[in-house]
């Protein structure tokens, strides 16, 4: 588990933001520095916004993984803000779509529970896992925005699916120079919950 926090000296007024993702969160093969939850965290230092930040995400994680564990994330850190990224593992292996929402839906419900702001961050399949899959798939994400009454970013990686040079050898990992690109696709989104929560 990777622990970013920023300002480097904590108060008391400071929030937490966690992050609860796969390996496209997780930093998976650059330095931990250079992934686009540091990206982000290093923004709040400039904005000097009073969070910080824990990453709690995991490469290969699943929603059922992280479920599992998200009531000890909960406990441990007491959020104000859930960033939760997942599903891309769900579908790559052709997981019932049913049963990824329920996850979803029940780690939103335990988020709000606790009055945490959750923003959920959508992803897209490959288009040979054949269209009325990954629509659904896709779908799935602004159906759970809509039934909660969450902040949602449709796509992690927008505006980068179609540039495999922005991508790993694997096709699927960003490179660490696409990192701003998604640490600006985040912040848009999540500016607007760190305005509303951040302590007076």
């Amino acid at each position: 588990m990777i622990t970013l926090i920023l300002p480097t000296t904590a108060t008391a007024q400071q929030q937490t933001i966690v992050v609860v993702g796969d390996s496209l969160s997780a930093a998976y093969g650059m330095a931990q520095k250079e992934g686009w939850v540091n990206l982000i965290a290093i923004k709040i230092k400039d904005e000097a916004l009073p969070y910080h930040i824990v990453n709690t995400s995991i490469s290969g994680e699943t929603t059922h993984g992280a479920l599992a564990r998200f009531a000890a994330i909960i406990n441990a850190h007491q959020p104000a803000i859930i960033i939760i990224a997942l599903g891309g593992n769900d579908g790559l292996r052709g997981m019932p779509l049913k049963a990824m929402k329920q996850n979803l839906a029940s780690m939103i419900q335990s988020a709000q529970t606790v009055n945490a702001d959750v923003l959920l961050a959508g992803m897209q399949l490959p288009p040979n896992y054949g269209r009325s899959f990954t629509q659904k798939f896709s779908s799935s994400y602004q159906q759970l925005a809509d039934e909660y009454d969450i902040a949602l970013l449709p796509f992690l990686l927008k505006g980068m699916d179609q540039d495999l040079t922005l991508f790993q050898r694997d096709g699927i990992h960003p490179l660490n120079s696409a990192q701003p690109m998604i640490r600006n696709n985040v912040w848009h989104y999540l500016l607007p919950l760190l305005t509303a929560t951040a302590p007076q």
